[in-house]
């Protein structure tokens, strides 16, 4: 099995955002949901697809540490991959932009909950359920924030790369 100058370019990319999560960072600026689309709209088979950007957490993770919330974070990256396959059929600025905000939206539900069902913060009541999301509403905004921010890096590189490096036009990966 050969692998293509554009799956070493992927897999670069996906490293280099795995290892920005290791530098100090606003909290929830991270490149969790761009990993998660990059690798849902460029990897064809659907393995790699899940298994790039949670292995990319895995390491990472190995290095911040592993925390009780980990199964949200995860669950909803593999809903942002769900998301990126569905969405990222064609690549566009729409889309990649719809796709980074639908995976914030999705981020912010599912971990929030986690954080609400898997530890004694709130009541578990509705009013402790609006209290943990209205208290999270500061750490939605970080994650819209680097979502765009990362999405428009990994997927901008890469555009640029094929254009201007590998001089074709956007393609799916084969790996």
């Amino acid at each position: 099995m050969t692998i293509s100058k554009n799956t070493v370019f992927i897999i670069f990319l996906v490293l280099a955002a795995t290892l920005s999560r290791l530098v100090p960072h606003i909290p929830n600026f991270t490149p969790i949901a761009a990993i998660g689309l990059m690798a849902a709209s460029y990897f064809k088979k659907n393995l790699f697809a899940f298994v790039v950007p949670i292995l990319a957490m895995l390491i990472s993770d190995f290095f911040i540490g592993f925390h009780s919330t980990m199964v949200w974070v995860y669950g909803s990256l593999v809903a942002i991959v769900f998301v990126g396959q569905f969405l990222l059929k064609k690549i566009s600025v729409l889309n990649v932009a719809l796709s980074a905000l639908i995976s914030s939206v999705i981020f912010f539900i599912v971990t929030n909950f986690g954080v609400w069902i898997s530890y004694d913060f709130y009541p578990k009541t509705w009013a402790g359920f609006v209290e943990c999301y209205t208290l999270a509403i500061p750490f939605f905004t970080n994650t819209l924030m680097g979502d765009a921010f990362y999405c428009t890096i990994l997927f901008g590189v890469m555009y640029a790369a094929q254009k201007y490096v590998f001089k074709s036009k956007l393609i799916f990966l084969k790996a």
